[in-house]
């Protein structure tokens, strides 16, 4: 029997596979979210990124017409496997979304939750 512990995240994530460009340090990559919420992202990236470093993030949401920009901070991230070429899985927190953009988002987000079928752990 599995047991079900408390829901200890303050926000939903929502599994979402959104194109996300990410730039450091003057490279780009372009990868895809694996979750969501409004104020974190989970995605996967070639290589390991600098911690110290804030991340500027262009999220492509399908109602817009050009990408949101973000501003992160790294607040996890690991390797997938111990193979030398494995990706690492990232976890980035929303430090700053470009003003004009942030009703969108919210109102994308809220959409997917309103069409999904999250149940809440108790």
């Amino acid at each position: 029997m599995k047991l079900k512990l408390p829901e200890r995240r303050r926000f939903v994530r929502i599994e979402v596979p959104l194109r996300l460009l990410v730039e450091l340090n003057g490279r780009t990559e372009e990868v895809q979210t694996k979750n969501i919420s409004p104020v974190g992202i989970r995605f996967q990236i070639s290589a390991e990124l600098d911690t110290a470093k804030d991340l500027h993030l262009k999220l492509f949401i399908p109602i817009l017409g050009k990408p949101i920009d973000l501003v992160a901070k790294i607040v996890w991230q690991s390797k997938i496997s111990l193979e030398d070429s494995s990706p690492f899985d990232v976890g980035v927190e929303i430090m700053d979304i470009c003003e004009e953009n942030k009703n969108v988002f919210l109102k994308y987000l809220c959409d997917l939750l309103y069409g999904s079928t999250y149940e809440f752990r108790t």
